[in-house]
């Protein structure tokens, strides 16, 4: 073991999951060990654990797994299971944690950003339960960054990755395995494999673009060879370390390609993408975009369907910003609905309590209790089933859906790279006028309530403050604001639109047409083009 003197970073501060940075600077000297050694440190030492280690393949990610083996050995680690090529997806990493009663577990990367020598990196820590550190551990970690003096660091060859098998490194094993097999042994047990292969084998057509990111792998053994579906349905399946210059990120904005193909002449039935590490999902029919918020309530309506899922759920969980729809499956079903902040870690807490089986952000992210994190194959995998169990195209169950519950138009706008005073003022304005906005109009619109949302766990009673602006009209329809933490650059403003209309009538508009009166009352009260100078959001989903 050597111990290196270090000097602390600023701003190794963990986001809604993990610290993410551009690459160059995760590469600088000491910037990685240091945030290994905080989290090690704020986790109580590594000593006689064992710890699960992947990530999806981005730039620097090989680098890094190796940085955090040797630090892992030197602190006492007796075991790292590390998928081979230092490959694991997000998802598949939470199930190895589970499976094997691993202590926790280090994820390499920056999830939907784009990734390469220029741009994003990100390492994030999850606990034995599968899931990302709750705040009072991130917040640990912070604390620890700025009082370190030094990190320990075996001072010993790279170990051979590529090779599925135990080997030594000091006194710890490392334990490289088949990244895909475990994750999809589960995924067989979860849905009805018989069926699915049925309904390939009775020529439906799909299309999975993974992004040149890790879900490649995944969907090739799982669709193509487990379930029959024709050589070529996953395309851009082979995970780079730039995405080939991807942008990986399944929205219609970045999966451009995917898009034109499902709403062109000679769509597919199905079209499917993923995001770089896997946990987010984007889902579309022939012609038919399906919004991760209504995604999350069709689902919710046809669990039951899916074999994993058929004695029901136990309750569902949304993050705040997204839609209410599931609200309404929820209300229907007798089911408890949580809405949480923004960040998967605040569900972990409802799935271990057994309180929900559900979960889903607008963010492109749709999860169960099988694992603690979203699930992007996972998602995709819930429609297959349920459109072979009902015999119906996603246009048939969208239509059905609308029809029973009514329909939350939906969008999210993205104004990127915001100066960050700028957001922060802009915000702290509309902070000190929402108590007087309760009863007043905008676009013939009554405002019934404006808050800033506050989030009591109703598990271990923890409080989580600041999590974002609610504007509701009345009616049901609503804007929330607030600023992400998944960017590397400046802030990202991100807001929320929603209009809830009951039918029958109103529910095939263009959402975007829908949430005009909506989209004008944001400005008018808030007046983020006028404050900004944008022209319009960089970003519309």
């Amino acid at each position: 073991m050597t111990i290196h003197p270090t000097k602390p970073f600023d701003g190794q501060k963990p986001g809604t999951s993990g610290l993410r940075k551009k690459t160059a600077v995760f590469m600088q000297p000491n910037f990685l060990e240091n945030f290994i050694q905080a989290t090690f440190d704020a986790i109580g030492g590594v000593q006689g654990k064992t710890l699960v280690l992947g990530g999806d393949g981005r730039y620097f990610g090989a680098e890094a797994a190796q940085v955090i083996l040797k630090m892992a050995a030197a602190s006492g680690a007796v075991r790292v299971i590390v998928g081979q090529g230092a490959w694991l997806s997000t998802p598949a990493a939470s199930n190895l944690i589970r499976k094997r009663g691993a202590d926790g577990g280090i994820i390499l990367s920056a999830s939907h950003n784009p990734g390469g020598p220029n741009e994003d990196f990100g390492v994030k820590y999850n606990m034995a339960n599968g899931g990302p550190a709750p705040e009072s551990v991130t917040e640990a970690i912070f604390a620890r960054t700025k009082e370190l003096t030094e990190y320990a660091k075996l001072d010993a060859p790279d170990v051979n990755l590529t090779a599925i098998g135990e080997s030594h490194l000091g006194e710890m094993v490392v334990e490289v395995v088949d990244p895909v097999s475990a994750y999809a042994d589960m995924m067989e047990e979860i849905f009805d494999f018989k069926a699915l292969r049925g309904l390939f084998h009775e020529g439906f057509v799909m299309r999975m673009d993974s992004m040149c990111a890790i879900t490649g792998p995944y969907a090739v053994e799982i669709l193509e060879n487990r379930l029959g579906a024709a050589k070529g349905t996953v395309v851009h399946e082979m995970p780079l370390p730039d995405f080939g210059g991807m942008h990986p990120d399944p929205n219609p904005t970045w999966a451009q390609e995917l898009m034109a193909e499902m709403m062109g002449d000679n769509a597919p039935d199905f079209g499917a993408a993923s995001d770089g590490d896997g946990d987010r999902n984007m889902v579309l029919g022939r012609g038919v975009y399906v919004s991760p918020s209504d995604s999350l309530a069709v689902i919710a309506a046809n669990a039951h369907l899916v074999p994993g899922y058929a004695q029901g759920l136990k309750g569902v969980a949304r993050s705040m910003p997204t839609s209410a729809a599931v609200d309404r499956v929820a209300a229907a079903l007798g089911l408890d609905c949580y809405e949480t902040p923004t960040g998967w870690k605040f569900f972990g807490n409802l799935m271990d309590a057994g309180r929900v089986s559900l979960c889903g952000e607008e963010s492109f992210g749709t999860g169960s209790d099988h694992v603690r994190e979203k699930d992007g194959l996972w998602a995709v995998l819930m429609w297959l089933n349920i459109i072979a169990a009902r015999g119906q195209g996603v246009a048939e169950i969208l239509s059905e859906h609308f029809a029973r519950f009514g329909r939350n138009y939906y969008s999210r706008h993205d104004y990127e790279a915001l100066p960050v005073d700028q957001a922060n003022a802009m915000l702290n304005d509309l902070r000190d006028r929402l108590t007087a906005l309760k009863g007043t109009q905008s676009q013939g619109l009554i405002i019934q309530s404006a808050d800033e949302f506050s989030y009591t766990d109703p598990v271990d009673g923890s409080v989580s403050a600041q999590q974002g602006f609610r504007i509701l009209f009345e009616g049901g329809s609503r804007v929330v604001l607030r600023l992400s933490g998944t960017g590397t650059e400046g802030a990202t403003l991100r807001v929320y639109l929603e209009r809830y209309v009951p039918g029958p009538a109103g529910l095939n508009e263009d959402p975007q047409e829908a949430l005009a009166p909506i989209i004008r009352a944001t400005e008018e009260i808030v007046g983020i083009r006028a404050r900004t100078g944008r022209t319009g959001p960089d970003v519309i989903t």
